[in-house]
């Protein structure tokens, strides 16, 4: 059973060459009591059952119904469907990968401006940003634009070293511990926007940031799931919104 006063304080990073060995990792780290919101995995060579070519659109997340991280497991393994917030996304110098889980979240929303506003950032300066020392984040990119697959999970500090030997049991490489934990658009509904996070507010406007409360709330209220409901809120403000020069979702688009 999960424990509802699960207090994430670290981050455990590893990186998987083979996609069979992240199954056996995500599981394993289940079974350890991380909650599955905790757990993010990114790659961009998951082989798929079936042909999705096509799908995915330059710079944003799918739009078509391929968001369910059920769907998403019926097409690249298992996995994919025990984990929440499941999307597809374009990263400058790694291009389109497979994200799950709150890292995805987060290269959607507050980070996706600054990723691709900047010509000199990438998952490094992500990463970077989040508190993950920019030479290992750096080996990390490297890694995930060859192929390989990036798994992290946030968990307890005194769970830290436990989760550290079963990622590497696992077949874990490059395995880090870090003071960091990833943000989350809310905890839990949101009542106000003065209790969006800060990285989310300060990319949208006034307007964008009732957009994404209603479509967050909505979604929130019907699964309960702040990922699925972070992203949903995000693809209501890229319906709805430009991005500005300075990566700020504030120019409203005009209905036709």
């Amino acid at each position: 059973m999960v424990d509802a006063a699960y207090k994430a304080e670290r981050t455990v990073s590893a990186i998987f060459k083979d996609q069979q060995e992240i199954d056996g990792a995500i599981r394993r780290l289940l079974d350890r009591g991380i909650r599955q919101d905790h757990i993010s995995v990114m790659g961009k060579n998951f082989q798929s059952k079936t042909r999705i070519a096509g799908f995915i659109t330059k710079r944003d997340l799918i739009l078509g119904g391929l968001r369910n991280g059920a769907i998403f497991g019926s097409l690249f393994g298992s996995f994919l469907s025990l984990l929440t917030g499941v999307g597809v996304l374009f990263i400058p110098f790694v291009g389109p990968v497979v994200a799950a889980g709150p890292l995805g979240a987060v290269l959607l929303g507050a980070a996706s401006g600054a990723l691709a506003g900047s010509a000199g950032a990438g998952l490094v300066s992500a990463l970077a940003a989040l508190g993950m020392p920019e030479e290992k984040a750096a080996v990390y990119q490297t890694r995930v634009e060859a192929g390989e697959f990036l798994v992290m999970a946030e968990v307890p500090a005194n769970k830290s070293g436990e989760i550290q030997l079963l990622l590497e049991s696992a077949g874990g490489e490059e395995i880090s511990v870090h003071d960091m934990t990833l943000p989350r658009a809310c905890d839990g509904r949101c009542d106000s926007v003065n209790e969006l996070a800060p990285e989310v507010r300060s990319h949208l406007s006034d307007a964008a940031q009732k957009v994404f409360m209603e479509r967050y709330n909505a979604v929130y209220d019907e699964s309960q799931n702040g990922l699925d409901a972070e992203h949903a809120a995000w693809d209501s403000v890229r319906e709805q919104f430009d991005e500005d020069e300075n990566g700020v979702w504030s120019k409203q688009k005009v209905s036709v």
